[in-house]
């Protein structure tokens, strides 16, 4: 099967319900189906080898998706905030290509490449005006191929069938749930696996999209209020800016908001709860999963958010750090080093297996002889089977032979009511291997705590081999679009500055 027949089945059922709304401007089902059929007539007839989005979020980007599976070409979405340097080489990988956007940076990028670029508002004007392909495809070859984030090195283009992103969607989502008033604010990133899964669910649950361009807090609510936005997607960063215009005073009518799910990155577990006060009439989850694995694979549930949080249980009430408990169509798995299966309690790297898993790059496949993805996130299983994340395998912090996530140093911090954000980070020692450096942020007009101060809360929750060794405190932690920790940039804090920057030289 092919995700363009998400799209024709909710024409089929109804053509003239809303589907989309972007910028003032509406469109139905049927007139969405219409514009991806003619966009498809286009794509066919370019020769390129895959239609890709530079963009922000806009009606281009459902039009492009169904456009690009009706035409059996993979669908490739472009992060527009990339430096140059980057984009260029990611321009260059994909050559030739039909690409939907920033046509000025394309040609100053790519203008050799012979790269076919038309502006948004063109794609859709031809897209309306083509008449439909005399022979769509109904392959089940690659739907789309999403390049990685790239935080720690080069990305990665990660490819995603139609199999793979079928099996998500017909595994999680009722089709035709949503009642014809329901409407869904899509926020994140269209480059981004949560923005594609974002427009699949929803076209298959036929409820109206929301489209914001580019994501900012008075705007998000303003929507919210004015679409009667029924359900929503944020990552950790934004949720937390979100929570801070609601505590700040601002006047905003909720009441239509009925589920906020949220993932992408660690959500702090006093800024959930913080959101779970201020909105307690709204069902939140938690979603975990990953590019590789077609978006979730893991929910906490809106009824596990609010027993964990009026737990007196402290087995129930830890619940709301974790990610929940895997999805029916998935088995996960936690390992040690060796590839042992670990059980429930110890911390190992996660592993993860089922139809929607695709595990396959365009370099490689990472999928083992017996269908498992090594995620390369660290984590462990409680005893009733929720996950909790302990951050990438790679940021483990080795100190004295002993592993510490940093996460549990976190949660520490920022459980000091002047304390906003912190990361801690492995850093050289001559001694240990790894010390630990944390770098901390004040909340608004709280000062900030002093290092012995902050140590002293480490030593009294954890052991002494948790104590930081380094305290910095900063305005700011650096963060990607996403919400994912920029963890790179915080050890380049840490890191001995040369002789000629400590003496003051140029």
């Amino acid at each position: 099967m092919n995700i363009a027949l998400l799209l024709q089945m909710a024409a089929d059922a109804a053509a003239e319900r809303s589907a989309l709304v972007c910028d003032g401007r509406h469109w139905s089902y049927g007139e969405l189906l219409r514009a991806a059929r003619g966009a498809a007539t286009h794509l066919s007839g370019s020769g390129c080898a895959c239609v890709a989005l530079l963009d922000e979020s806009s009606a281009a980007a459902p039009v492009a998706l169904f456009g690009a599976a009706l035409a059996g070409m993979p669908y490739v979405p472009l992060n527009y905030r990339l430096a140059d340097a980057d984009l260029g080489a990611l321009l260059q990988r994909i050559a030739p290509a039909y690409i939907v956007g920033d046509t000025g940076r394309v040609a100053r990028l790519a203008g050799g490449q012979d790269q076919h670029c038309t502006g948004r508002e063109d794609f859709l004007a031809a897209a309306q005006q083509a008449e439909p392909l005399a022979q769509e495809i109904a392959g089940e070859g690659i739907a789309a191929q999403i390049f990685t984030s790239g935080t720690t090195a080069a990305p990665k283009a990660a490819l995603l069938r139609h199999a793979n992103l079928l099996g998500y969607i017909l595994g999680t989502v009722e089709f035709g749930a949503a009642d014809a008033d329901d409407a869904a604010l899509v926020c994140v990133p269209p480059y981004h696996i949560a923005g594609i899964s974002a427009l699949l669910s929803s076209v298959y649950a036929l409820r109206r999209m929301v489209i914001l361009p580019a994501f900012d807090p008075q705007d998000w609510l303003r929507l919210v209020q004015q679409e009667r936005v029924s359900n929503a997607f944020v990552v950790p960063t934004m949720l937390g800016r979100i929570v801070d215009q609601l505590e700040a005073g601002a006047a905003t009518d909720l009441s239509c908001l009925r589920a906020l799910a949220y993932g992408g990155g660690r959500m702090p577990p006093q800024l959930i709860e913080r959101a779970l006060r201020l909105l307690p009439d709204t069902e939140f989850t938690n979603a975990y999963g990953l590019t590789e694995t077609s978006s979730t694979i893991a929910l906490l549930g809106p009824r596990e958010h609010r027993q964990a949080l009026d737990a007196a249980d402290p087995v129930v009430r830890a619940r709301l750090a974790s990610v929940g408990q895997a999805l029916p169509t998935v088995e996960i798995e936690i390992r040690d080093a060796t590839g042992r299966a670990l059980p429930a309690g110890q911390r190992g790297e996660i592993y993860v297996r089922g139809e929607q898993v695709s595990g396959e790059y365009r370099e490689r496949s990472a999928l083992d002889e017996q269908g498992w993805f090594p995620t390369r996130d660290a984590g462990w299983l409680d005893e009733d089977g929720y996950l909790f994340l302990a951050g990438r395998a790679d940021d483990v912090i080795v100190r004295g032979g002993e592993n510490i996530s940093p996460a549990e140093i976190e949660d520490v911090l920022t459980s000091h009511p002047a304390i906003a954000d912190a990361a801690a980070v492995g850093v050289p020692s001559p001694e240990w291997g790894e010390a630990i450096a944390v770098a901390v942020v004040a909340r608004p007009g709280s000062p900030c705590p002093g290092a012995d101060e902050l140590r002293e809360l480490v030593r009294s929750r954890l052991r002494s081999s948790r104590v930081p060794q380094q305290v910095r405190v900063l305005d700011a932690l650096p963060y990607n679009e996403m919400g994912k920790l920029l963890r790179c940039d915080i050890r380049a804090l840490f890191q001995p500055r040369p002789a000629s920057e400590r003496n003051g030289l140029p």
